[in-house]
């Protein structure tokens, strides 16, 4: 038979296994039709710069369930592609180059962002494989045509069954970006400002009262004030007129519990461009709207037109002060709502957007989401807790380019837009391709307009689970893995967005959820524990620990540093140990291979011990594995394979191995021999899906196969049994080998003593006398104890 002939694990194996894997189709899918499945709606990252070693530990976690799954015979579905829609790259081209994607012609524009794309992609794909990671890549990521196509063939359905509409309202709105933002697209920041005391004027009584405000630049904006009906102060107010400075607009002064007695002086200026608090009291109250702020986020009329929001603010202040209208400033710490991938602060403007519906649904999709099993399970309530929150309809229209486009003509008659849809099933660009037929035959008479803007990214990307199963790819499945057959693994980062967006969407079109399964994981942070960040300059690049240490090693680190859920820091001290365990399945290896597998054997007690152990290690792995965790099974295998096989089981029984001393019976000795192929086979499968490269290339020296072809079954029930004696004889070794290292001896030196232990040890006497060297074992005490439960003693 043949046995490991290096001395030693070597790094370059990795990238010839990576050529193997390519070669014979490991990262291909297959379909056994008799297989169960396993689809994994893989997250496509978004490709706005290289890859951090925090998010591809992330995917390495994923391919090491995709890995186990296939290993349990089923047809797993693993796509990776990026999601190559929306602001990241455009933002990355405009600073890249130095350009606003609204000053350059739009065709141009796309080709930087495309050409940009391709090159992240690249490098994306090359950091992977050589994690091992073990996807079938799909080339055509979300900017696709195929991908594109689907995305609006759902929206012509949506929008056909009434469930998107197009109306002009208040919006969330990033000057900078020139587009609206959805709720979960916003994100806050800290920032010092002044709260303003400001006199206004009650025009009946001609009294002052004082309001405090962050911001004073939308004083042209009031449309009302407010206090708590519990607040005795002002119930005199209540129906009376407050004049606003400085433009003296005469604004209702209302009750409304959204008032807090305690912040300020109690009373509340209501702008129709505060935020979404005060666009929610407007819109209650039927309050009117007054447009102040242009797509630019500059003033758009009156004295301080043209200004940008802090110079307004500034200019504001200047004024009210000449006029002795403020009555003090004091400094305030507070957040303000920002765009999430350019973080400006937002404004909210009047502009004409597509909405989908999803207010009237959150009864409903709370229930749905109790369908979802969550792992850990505590995630689920983050989720619901956004769908309560929730307060506007989801504005789904871009006024940007480097997305897919709102599939949508309008038919000019007169002062009036009807729009149209196509029939859906191709991909249709508005703004710079001719009209379909059907569209067409629908305005007859009239002028067609195509529409210039994109989809929110979150539309694409919230129905890759329906790429992932097939839905465009041929494969024949989609029906059979819908949706129960869907793992959706992703960040907790990303709950109220990708994965909000992803359950809206499947009930609006299938009135079901997404995918059955929920997989979260917390946050890749650096050293410190801090997350990474280009800003902070703490970014952890993914190839120099692979390059010094092994993938294998990164990949150990990866699925070890914390519980599935939790944040995982980077440490280089994890790596090492993860390469020196690499090492140690190598000596392991190594030295079990020096003996022919038998035919035949009789086991001994010390062996079946060693049996029921590895079942019990094997079905809590499988367990863990199957629930999509890890984390257990990383540090349950390091443990058992090292300081359980290795340092207890392989010692005791070596002498046995070789019988040098002819003491046991070939059957015997053979009992040993084949426990321990038994272990090390069984062992190398189970972590296989971590750690794929030391695993694979010991089964293909020893068995001229890949190991990523064998089946993880269930340990044989005839394993299943007492590893009590197992674990006495670990207890009695510990006892004798710091015996030997408090006198000085060396383990290996004869200890020339009688070895006394319980008496159910006696089961392994042979194999304890030789390991230790003792002049015999037996039951009972002896002359001195060594150990501090007084079950070991030296005679």
């Amino acid at each position: 038979m043949p046995r490991l002939k290096e001395a030693r694990w070597r790094l370059e194996w990795e990238e010839d296994l990576i050529r193997a894997w390519e070669r014979e189709g490991l990262f291909a899918i297959r379909i056994n039709p008799d297989g169960d499945y396993l689809v994994i709606d893989t997250p496509p990252p978004y490709p706005s710069g290289r890859p951090h070693i925090g998010g591809t530990a992330h995917y390495a976690q994923i391919d090491m369930v995709a890995r186990f799954f296939r290993m349990r015979g089923y047809n797993v579905i693993f796509p990776f592609y990026l999601d190559r829609n929306g602001l990241p790259v455009e933002v990355q081209v405009e600073r890249k180059y130095g350009i606003n994607a609204h000053e350059v012609p739009r065709e141009k524009f796309l080709e930087m962002c495309k050409a940009e794309l391709d090159s992240l992609e690249k490098e994306f794909v090359s950091i992977f494989r050589r994690w091992g990671m073990s996807f079938t890549y799909w080339d055509k990521g979300t900017d696709s045509e195929e991908y594109r196509a689907m995305t609006q063939k759902t929206f012509i359905e949506l929008w056909r069954r009434g469930l998107i509409y197009e109306a002009e309202r208040p919006t969330l709105w990033c000057p900078r970006c020139r587009t609206a933002l959805a709720e979960a697209e916003v994100e806050y920041k800290e920032e010092d400002t002044f709260l303003n005391y400001i006199k206004f004027r009650v025009r009946e009584t001609g009294e002052d009262i004082i309001i405090a405000t962050t911001r004073p630049e939308l004083l042209p904006a009031t449309v009302a004030v407010i206090f708590n009906p519990s607040d005795g102060r002002y119930k005199r107010l209540e129906g009376l007129h407050a004049v606003v400075p400085p433009m003296g607009q005469e604004v209702p002064i209302l009750p409304h519990p959204a008032a807090n007695p305690n912040f300020g002086t109690g009373l509340v200026m209501i702008s129709t461009f505060g935020d979404t608090r005060d666009l929610a009291i407007v819109n209650e109250l039927k309050l009117p709207i007054k447009v102040i702020v242009d797509e630019r986020g500059r003033i758009k009329e009156g004295p301080y037109a043209g200004l940008s929001i802090r110079e307004a603010r500034a200019k504001i202040v200047e004024d009210l002060s000449r006029e002795g209208l403020i009555v003090k400033r004091e400094p305030l710490h507070h957040t303000v709502p920002v765009c999430w991938r350019c973080g400006t602060p937002l404004e909210i403007i009047t502009t004409r957007e597509l909405f989908v519906h999803q207010l009237k649904f959150k009864e409903r999709l709370l229930e749905l989401a109790d369908r979802m099993e969550f792992r850990p399970p505590e995630f689920k309530n983050m989720l619901k807790d956004w769908i309560k929150s929730l307060e506007l309809d989801w504005p789904v229209s871009r006024r940007r380019y480097y997305a897919t486009e709102v599939p949508l003509w309008y038919c000019k008659k007169g002062d009036q837009l009807i729009p149209i849809v196509p029939e859906g099933g191709r991909y249709y660009r508005p703004w710079r391709d001719q009209p379909p037929p059907e569209v067409k035959a629908q305005c007859p008479d009239g002028e067609l307009v195509g529409d210039v803007r994109v989809l929110d990214t979150w539309f694409d990307s919230s129905i890759s689970w329906m790429y992932a199963a097939g839905y465009t790819k041929g494969l024949g499945i989609f029906e059979r893995v819908y949706p129960d057959k869907i793992l959706r693994p992703q960040g907790y980062e990303i709950i109220r967005t990708w994965l909000y967006y992803s359950l809206l969407r499947a009930y609006l079109l299938h009135d079901k959820v997404p995918f059955k399964y929920v997989r979260i994981s917390g946050m890749g942070l650096d050293e410190k524990g801090e997350a990474m960040h280009k800003s902070k300059g703490n970014i952890i690049d993914p190839l120099p620990p692979v390059q010094k240490y092994g993938g294998d090693a990164a990949r150990f680190w990866a699925a070890a540093a914390a519980r599935l859920g939790s944040d995982y820091r980077y440490l280089e001290s994890l790596i090492k140990e993860g390469r020196d365990f690499a090492t140690k399945i190598w000596n392991i290896a190594r030295f079990v291979s020096s003996f022919e597998e038998p035919s035949s054997y009789k086991l001994m007690p010390i062996d079946r011990a060693m049996l029921a152990r590895t079942y019990e290690v094997a079905a809590a792995a499988i367990k863990a594995y199957s629930e999509f965790d890890v984390y257990e099974p990383a540090l349950t295998l390091y443990d058992f394979l090292w300081h359980e096989f290795a340092d207890h089981y392989i010692e005791t029984v070596k002498s046995r191995a070789y019988n040098r001393e002819g003491v046991f019976s070939s059957e015997e000795q053979n009992g040993a021999v084949f426990t321990l192929y038994a272990v090390l086979k069984y062992g190398l499968k189970l972590l296989a899906p971590i750690m794929p490269f030391v695993t694979d290339k010991i089964w293909r020296e020893l068995y001229g196969r890949s190991i990523h072809r064998e089946r993880i079954e269930d340990p044989p029930p005839e394993w299943r049994g007492d590893a009590s004696l197992f674990v006495l004889v670990k207890k009695i070794n510990s006892a004798v080998w710091r015996y030997k290292n408090r006198k000085g001896m060396s383990l290996a030196d004869p200890l020339n003593a009688d070895l006394y232990v319980p008496e159910s040890a006696l089961q392994a006497a042979e194999d304890l006398r030789l390991t230790h060297k003792a002049n015999s074992v037996r039951a009972g005490r002896g002359r001195e104890q060594i150990d501090e439960e007084g079950l070991v003693w030296i005679g």
